[in-house]
């Protein structure tokens, strides 16, 4: 059988790994492929560069469009990233007959309910592995290996560079500027880092696997995003005296009134196996009804961990490129007219337990003050930690756990809190899951 043939529009850190997967593996690919994969197109910004990426044997351009209607190529690798010019590629691409495999968080979490439909409508297949998680396959685990399943929730570290941030925060009591400069120095944050801290990578992700993970379309729009910016130290500190770690998770979890969407910085019992995920690892905990927690680990980014899903990804086109297209897995595990329209269930509604910090003056009545407050609003009260005054001091840190409450309530009890005289600056409030 001839081989299938690829063109990859960009030749970077995941085109040239999955140039060299591809080449290292052929053999092994072509007898679970049942045919043999070949990159025979290649497009690069600056071609003088991508030469030396081992690229012998294929065609090298600088537009990518010239790939994208090039009649002999059946499956399109977009890996240039960003939106709107990798939108209009992979647009055309579907619309030229051609299969597409993509690593484009943003562009599936923003346009994939567009995407999808002319796929589906052209008879052709979007692959997105590895646009979730790197090498992890979590994508492939919800949509095919737990099909029998009603997930119940799902529960992620899906941002290698917040991980980092916050594991080195942890481990040397370090300020989170002073981290984030050495994850830069070390090339695991950007230059301009507000997308990873931020939290938007992670929503972007996170709205792509509760898609796959309930059935529902993409609605990024929707998403509540808190980053780990404001996060201290003492925060960290605290947590882990209480026996907690902090890590910024991607929630997903379906309740009666609708699908809770969020991605913030969340306490999570140290003894929990997804609390000891370090450094730059990823991690996501699904929970199905019938088989329970299950989670996936690995490595979350760089060139072959990536391209592994890029060539997994390949595989599977090429298995199934000859398959009636009625009868394919479909891109969000559910058949495209049965997907649901249960809504995203605004913040406010959610219910979490929580961590408040307060900053109070070390008078009496201030903690029968805070209670009562709390009390007025429905607020159950877990735990109370003071720290003791030193010497000269005159204000105090409060810790506060709660049992589960709804959102509003928290915030409004917030306002009330701070509006004391005796509460010296703005409760920090951290978000709590059990993730049981």
């Amino acid at each position: 059988m001839k081989p299938m043939r690829v063109g990859l529009l960009g030749l970077g850190t995941v085109g040239g790994g999955t140039v060299e997967v591809l080449r290292r593996n052929r053999e092994e690919i072509a007898r679970r492929a049942g045919r043999e994969i070949v990159v025979v197109m290649a497009s690069a910004r600056d071609l003088a560069k991508a030469r030396p990426v081992g690229v012998e044997g294929i065609s090298l351009v600088a537009d990518p469009a010239a790939i994208v209607s090039h009649p002999d190529i059946e499956i399109v690798v977009e890996l240039i990233g960003g939106e709107t010019r990798a939108r209009e590629l992979v647009m055309a691409a579907i619309a030229s007959g051609k299969h597409v495999v993509t690593a484009n968080k943003a562009l599936l979490a923003k346009h994939g309910n567009e995407l999808f439909a002319a796929a589906h409508a052209q008879g052709v297949m979007v692959a997105f592995e590895a646009a979730v998680a790197g090498g992890v396959p979590i994508i492939k685990a919800i949509r095919e290996g737990l099909t029998a399943n009603r997930i119940e929730w799902l529960a992620g570290i899906i941002n290698g560079t917040c991980n980092y941030i916050l594991s080195e925060m942890r481990d040397k009591g370090l300020p989170f500027d002073v981290v984030l400069a050495e994850a830069q120095r070390l090339g695991y944050a950007e230059a301009d880092p507000s997308f990873d801290i931020d939290g938007i990578d992670a929503a972007h992700k996170l709205t792509i696997l509760s898609a796959i993970a309930f059935g529902i379309p993409m609605q990024f729009d929707r998403a509540c995003i808190e980053g780990i910016g404001k996060l201290t130290a003492a925060d960290i500190k605290y947590a882990e005296g209480l026996g907690y770690r902090i890590k910024l998770l991607g929630i997903s979890r379906r309740t009666p009134g609708g699908i809770e969407l969020r991605v913030h910085p969340t306490l999570v019992p140290a003894r929990r196996l997804i609390a000891n995920v370090e450094g730059v690892m990823n991690a996501i905990l699904v929970k199905g009804d019938a088989v329970g927690p299950t989670l996936y680990y690995g490595r979350g980014a760089g060139a072959e961990a990536t391209a592994s899903a890029v060539v997994a990804d390949l595989v599977d086109v090429t298995r199934m490129a000859t398959a009636d297209p009625e009868h394919r897995v479909p891109h969000l595990a559910f058949q495209p007219d049965r997907l649901s329209a249960i809504p995203i269930l605004p913040m406010e509604e959610v219910e979490t337990a929580c961590y408040l910090r307060l900053r109070a003056l070390d008078r009496p009545g201030v903690l029968a003050d805070v209670t009562r407050i709390c009390a007025d609003r429905g607020i159950s009260i877990d735990a109370i930690f003071q720290k003791e005054a030193g010497e000269g001091e005159e204000q105090v840190d409060v810790v506060i756990l709660t049992h589960r409450t709804r959102e509003k309530d928290v915030n409004a009890a917030i306002r009330a809190i701070e509006s004391l005289a005796t509460i010296a600056s703005p409760v920090i409030r951290i978000r709590l899951e059990e993730l049981l």
